[in-house]
């Protein structure tokens, strides 16, 4: 989230705020660390609705009761490539990056691996735990559940899938890693909050109201929460969008024995959101070194592809993050007024120190 009206903040700076917030919520403190690494890494990829503006939301299920701050994660079910993780009830990310951890070091053991977790919540963005993998030299498969249905299915009226986020990483050797971070809706539950903030409308296609006619204010839309399939209509594809959201709430609900979101209803209490996670080690299939050689091959292709515009470079998946990241950590964060505001008044509410006056002045 760019423009005149934001403020930029240093990443440390927003990370001490999310973190004293957390902590006066009475939040773990080992539960604190990764959720909030996870949030920063979010808006310095620029993937603004999944950092900061989730503060709001994770506030809303604290105070209905259905987050737990001091959640027992464990594994409770385990072979040599498989892992079970229990979230006990909290936000995914804590549970999450531990799940993808026991992913990598069981793929770089065995060469494959794959870890599902349970009674879990929101984690963030997808991408950050495939890009984990990638990190350490390996492909990473990152898919969840969320707790609302929000998808309608292609030529349905109710909604019956959550949007659904997948994501798939690869490291390559000169270039930066593929890193594909997508939701199974056409677009993202969040960039509703970012555009309602803004003032702007959403373009049609992107939401429903409750006789399936397009909607284009972000905040009617929010208020139905009804979401095209990616591809929008049976004509432009969203039959595949539809079956893309089936398939991660498989892998992310069924498989895991999460909650399903087309049958919870609202049930009281925490949400039971699933995850699913796995790795591929590459030297399993080709000799070290090949793959990444390979991949860059591939990478180089797809940027020197003929351009439609010339202004216009050819990009590939992650480019937009990486160039995000690199700009954000050097030059501070932006949030919008509102953001700033919401962090104030969660520190006011919960007993937190209000850390960014500083930060605002001075920008």
């Amino acid at each position: 989230m760019t423009g005149t009206n934001t403020v930029r903040i240093p990443e440390n700076a927003v990370a001490a705020q999310l973190a004293a917030i957390f902590a006066a919520w009475g939040m773990a403190a080992d539960v604190i660390e990764p959720t909030v690494r996870v949030m920063v890494e979010a808006d310095l990829r620029g993937i603004d609705s999944h950092g900061v503006t989730m503060m709001d939301v994770y506030d809303t299920l604290r105070r209905d009761g259905r987050l737990n701050l001091r959640p027992d994660i464990r594994v409770v079910r385990e072979t040599p490539v498989t892992a079970v993780v229990d979230g006990g009830g909290g936000l995914g990310h804590a549970p999450s990056v531990l799940a993808m951890e026991m992913a990598i070091a069981k793929g770089r053991s065995a060469g494959l691996a794959a870890v599902t977790v349970r009674n879990s919540n929101h984690y963030g963005a997808a991408g950050i735990y495939a890009s984990m993998a990638a990190e350490a030299g390996l492909i990473g498969i990152s898919t969840s559940a969320v707790h609302k249905a929000a998808i309608v299915p292609t030529f349905g009226t109710r909604a019956m899938f959550g949007t659904n986020p997948l994501a798939f990483a690869a490291p390559a050797s000169a270039n930066r890693p593929f890193v594909l971070d997508m939701a199974t809706s056409t677009a993202a539950i969040g960039k509703l909050r970012l555009a309602a903030m803004a003032g702007k409308p959403v373009p049609e296609g992107w939401a429903l109201d409750e006789a399936g006619r397009p909607v284009t204010d972000p905040r009617e839309a929010l208020a139905h929460r009804l979401m095209t399939p990616l591809g929008g209509t049976r004509e432009m594809g969203g039959h595949k969008g539809y079956g893309l959201a089936a398939m991660v709430e498989i892998l992310s609900s069924v498989l895991s024995g999460g909650s399903i979101a087309a049958l919870r209803g609202e049930a009281p209490g925490a949400y039971g959101v699933g995850h699913f996670f796995m790795t591929i080690d590459p030297k399993a299939f080709r000799d070290e070194g090949e793959f990444e050689t390979d991949l860059d091959g591939l990478i180089d292709a797809l940027h020197g592809c003929p351009r439609a515009d010339p202004g216009q470079p050819v990009l590939v998946h992650g480019d937009p993050e990486a160039d995000s990241r690199a700009d954000r950590r050097a030059n501070g964060i932006p949030l919008h007024p509102d953001q700033v505001g919401l962090l104030r008044r969660l520190a006011r509410d919960g007993g937190a120190a209000f850390l960014l006056e500083a930060e605002e002045e001075g920008a």
